[in-house]
């Protein structure tokens, strides 16, 4: 009498493996399609500035007398600046991936973004909301990076209006970067955070990024336990929003 529970046993842990083979074929199928997609979008973004300085380069060749020797090398430091950017931030993508080896301290958000501020030279005011005492423990280098992404981000699609708030949100830290841009629509706000991502012309990187700077604040904020997250600002425009853990206080 116990065959028959027994083969029963055996042909539902069979079940169980073939879905689990099945699951597991599925996940890889998919990364390998990621990476594919991956592959092919970096090289369209290194192929294009490579393109436009080998253009520029055999145009001067083929004539001397006509070219431009000042201009030609303006344009060429461009590309190279921007074919310079494209590899460190995949640089910077790959560091992420492995984990964040760099030892975190003690950081204070708002005097962060207050000296970012200062020192940048922005074509709109930023306008600041910052809250002391927002501390975390972070890779100062990479939260800056990642402030420095949003910022950049709302100059290029701010109209009139950029502010930075820095405070205390049920029981974790926020940096919210806001603009009165066209904003994001609601279906694109998870794909806006993916690498190269293609969007409408009113928030793409022909208007001065290269698709990853999103993509690479949002891997800073998961490598610090955090999570980052855009949504309709008030006056219409996008909010990007920071949440990190607060720092451990420690004993008093």
């Amino acid at each position: 009498m116990e065959c028959p529970t027994h083969l029963h046993d055996c042909l539902y842990e069979l079940d169980r493996v073939v879905a689990l083979l099945k699951s597991t074929r599925s996940e890889l199928e998919q990364a390998r399609d990621q990476q594919r997609q991956f592959a092919a979008d970096a090289s369209h973004e290194l192929r294009t500035p490579v393109t436009g300085l080998r253009t520029q380069l055999e145009e001067a060749q083929l004539h001397p007398g006509e070219t431009a020797l000042p201009e030609l090398l303006d344009h060429a430091l461009a590309d190279i600046n921007r074919l310079q950017q494209i590899i460190n931030d995949l640089l910077l993508l790959v560091h992420l991936e492995s984990g964040v080896t760099t030892e975190e301290e003690p950081l204070d958000l708002a005097e962060l973004v207050r000296t970012q501020v200062d020192q940048r030279q922005d074509a709109i005011e930023v306008k600041l909301r910052l809250d002391r005492g927002v501390t975390v423990n972070a890779v100062h280098s990479l939260i800056a990076r990642l402030s420095t992404n949003l910022l950049d981000n709302a100059q290029r699609h701010a109209t009139h209006t950029v502010e930075a708030e820095v405070c205390h949100h049920d029981g974790s830290a926020q940096m919210a970067i806001t603009d009165d841009g066209q904003g994001v629509a609601a279906p694109d706000r998870e794909r806006i955070f993916e690498m190269f991502s293609r969007l409408d012309t009113a928030r793409d990187r022909d208007r001065g990024g290269i698709g990853l700077g999103l993509a690479i604040a949002r891997d800073i904020a998961v490598a610090h336990g955090g999570t980052l997250v855009v949504d309709q600002a008030p006056c219409g425009g996008a909010r990007f929003v920071l949440r990190l853990p607060l720092a451990d206080p420690g004993p008093a």
